[in-house]
């Protein structure tokens, strides 16, 4: 099973509703407060301290545990040398003013994903144990804060890991 989860900011008329589930971040976020940042080691840049991080703040490289919220706004990241459900393996930027529709959205996210799934596992898709999903602007965020950035997402349906999938062929 493939999963799918939006990256987002919601309108603040939708805010109640997802207050809920995704905590201050968003508001501090729609109210242009700091939104949590991981702690990063300044040389390479990889997480070096368990934490919430703002979605927007992830890079390549970047080990987390999962989230089961359909609009996220923060995610619980870690060093990648602990045990984590996921990994940021591509970032893809998309083009155009105009939203193009969650299913195009879907569609060139999931190509991207797929594209990139073989160079960093070292095997194809349809033969790995593993699975990916991306991170995906919603209407909201494309309109609102100009996100365009897909980030594609690998994990292993097994359960976690510790280190890198880059390479794994599995």
């Amino acid at each position: 099973m493939r999963r799918t989860l939006t990256r987002a900011l919601v309108s603040v008329a939708a805010v109640a509703v997802v207050i809920p589930l995704s905590g201050c971040g968003l508001i501090s976020n729609l109210a242009g407060g700091n939104a949590p940042q991981p702690e990063r080691d300044e040389t390479t840049q990889e997480i070096v301290e368990e934490g919430d991080a703002d979605v927007f703040a992830l890079m390549v490289g970047d080990c987390m545990n999962e989230v089961s919220e359909e609009v996220v706004s923060e995610v619980p990241v870690v060093p990648c040398d602990q045990p984590h459900d996921e990994e940021v393996f591509f970032d893809l930027t998309l083009e155009g003013d105009e939203y193009p529709g969650d299913d195009a959205i879907q569609s060139q996210s999931d190509d991207a994903c797929l594209a990139q799934f073989e160079p960093f596992v070292g095997m194809a898709y349809d033969v790995s144990t593993l699975a990916f999903y991306a991170y995906r602007p919603s209407k909201e965020s494309w309109e609102q804060m100009d996100d365009r950035v897909v980030s594609c997402v690998i994990y292993d349906p097994a359960g976690q890991v510790t280190g890198t999938l880059e390479g794994a062929a599995r």
